[in-house]
């Protein structure tokens, strides 16, 4: 029966990914630095191993006799202080390489992001040979990339690595970006920029997984792959589906983008030249990320893994209805 080692367990990614790999028999271990965290990777089945990407005698501990581990843990924001943004996205991913080494782990399933990308140029049907960017914009994006560069240049041969880069993860139970869109809207705060009428890729969490456990058993070592739903999106329509599914209207105010641009700066420079507490509203990395067009191609991992991106967007969608109208399920 295989081991899998997982970080990020208690995340929405991990929850996910641990249920899956509970339904095909494997044993899981899941990292947790909290006791919230323990108790939510237990319930799924996973056995957790306290400690954080940081502790490395806890993780070495974890990994013994694991096949394979699947990093998905990650400090997913675009704002705050850079001396943690570096120790947890790139020292953690390091710590975790190394371990994973020492113990004779045979495969290392690094999830990235189409971020890694994001340096003020568009990201316009990338894929992977573009390279990551020289300046990238904003601190998730430089770290992110800086531990894809650990994981490709740290590795040894007695282990194969292999990076998956999901583009905009959605899908029923998103305790992560839907909820920062619920908020913003429900603060009245949320415009979308120039209407929202551009393409976006996105990738369903169940496809994101399936992207995962592909890489690990048939990703080339050092290989990278994007993972998408397919065909991209209009922006503002998916986003409006999404928060419709959970009772939430959207509105139609919208900004130019490049009065957004303008705010962005602004309030960036205000945050870092005051101390003032709190992230701010709006960021030049956000507006990248989401506030244009970003499509990524997905083909690599369709042609080498037999990736199939098996649930629709539609069919993620109903789930999500259904989840928040149980009783409009037939």
């Amino acid at each position: 029966m295989p081991i899998a080692f997982v970080t990020g367990g208690s995340g929405f990614v991990g929850r996910n990914l641990i249920a899956i790999l509970k339904e095909r028999g494997d044993t899981v271990r899941a990292l947790a630095r909290s006791e919230r965290a323990a108790e939510v990777v237990s319930s799924l089945g996973a056995e957790p191993v306290h400690g954080d990407l940081n502790d490395a005698s806890s993780i070495l501990e974890g990994l013994k006799d694991a096949d394979i581990v699947y990093h998905s843990a990650a400090y997913v924001e675009d704002w705050g202080d850079p001396k943690i943004f570096h120790q947890v996205n790139v020292e953690g991913t390091r710590c975790l390489l190394q371990q994973a080494q020492k113990a004779g782990v045979s495969t290392f399933v690094h999830v990235s992001t189409e971020a890694v990308l994001v340096d003020g140029t568009p990201i316009v049907q990338a894929d992977e040979t573009r390279p990551l960017p020289q300046k990238p914009l904003g601190l998730y994006a430089k770290t992110k990339g800086l531990a894809e560069k650990v994981v490709l240049e740290e590795s040894d041969s007695s282990i194969k690595v292999v990076i998956v880069r999901p583009r905009f993860i959605w899908g029923k139970g998103d305790t992560s970006l839907l909820e920062e869109f619920i908020t913003i809207v429900e603060q009245g705060q949320y415009s979308w920029i120039s209407g929202g009428r551009y393409l976006t890729s996105t990738c369903h969490v169940r496809n994101t997984c399936e992207g995962m456990l592909l890489a690990g058993e048939k990703g080339q070592d050092k290989g990278i792959y994007f993972l998408t739903d397919g065909s991209p999106v209009e922006f503002r329509s998916f986003v409006t589906s999404m928060l419709e599914a959970r009772g939430i209207d959207p509105g139609k105010r919208s900004i130019p983008r490049p009065l957004a641009r303008l705010a962005g700066w602004l309030v960036e420079k205000l945050w870092t030249i005051f101390p003032i507490s709190g992230r701010p509203p709006l960021t030049g990395s956000a507006l990248r990320i989401m506030g244009e067009e970003v499509t990524v191609i997905d083909d690599k991992a369709r042609r080498e893994l037999g990736y199939q991106a098996k649930v629709c967007i539609e069919q993620g969608l109903e789930e999500m209805r259904q989840a928040n109208h149980p009783s409009a399920a037939s």
